[in-house]
């Protein structure tokens, strides 16, 4: 049957790309559930191929959906912001691009480069933050991302800065002391 080629070729993309394997087996469900009870109802197969993708598609949108809302920062308080992702994702260069989102919109934010383990990116942070003019915090020296974190938020909190960025080290899943530090950052 074709929907089970589909799905076939959906899930081995979506495996291909780290998705959990639960999340693609309750998707192949759904999506076989829908696409039957709706070519049942329209007398036919003639549109299978829209059906599916409409049914993927809204698939989707409701795994990747929350009720949950945003959080919103407020104004005359610290919020801290960590970034934490994969080694190689971007984070560095996304904590700038945020920082300097809020500095247009008129918060006062500094950076704090909690980054230890990658040679280049206590450099990289701080000539970022100089281009943007936004304060930045970091030990070049220093090896205990910690401590470098709290000194850092400390510091900013003291200084009355509304959004605290800190970036952190990247991670992958074989590295559990990255993930340990993470927690403990």
């Amino acid at each position: 049957m074709a929907i089970n080629e589909l799905l076939t070729e959906i899930a081995s993309a979506l495996l291909s790309s780290d998705v959990n394997i639960h999340y693609i087996n309750n998707l192949r469900n759904a999506v076989k559930t829908q696409c039957t009870l709706q070519m049942d109802s329209e007398m036919g197969s003639a549109n299978l191929r829209k059906i599916i993708q409409k049914t993927v598609v809204d698939e989707l949108t409701a795994m990747l959906s929350s009720d949950k809302k945003p959080y919103e920062f407020t104004r005359g308080k610290s919020n801290v912001v960590m970034f934490v992702g994969l080694q190689g994702s971007g984070k560095t260069t996304t904590c700038t691009k945020f920082a300097y989102h809020y500095m247009k919109k008129g918060w006062r934010v500094g950076v704090v480069c909690a980054d230890t383990f990658r040679a280049g990116a206590f450099t990289q942070l701080q000539m970022n933050a100089a281009k943007i003019k936004c304060p930045f915090f970091g030990h070049q020296n220093e090896t205990d991302p910690v401590k470098i974190a709290e000194e850092g938020v400390d510091y900013f909190r003291k200084n009355n800065y509304e959004i605290i960025i800190v970036d952190t080290s990247g991670r992958h899943k074989q590295e559990t002391a990255l993930f340990d530090e993470m927690i403990q950052v």
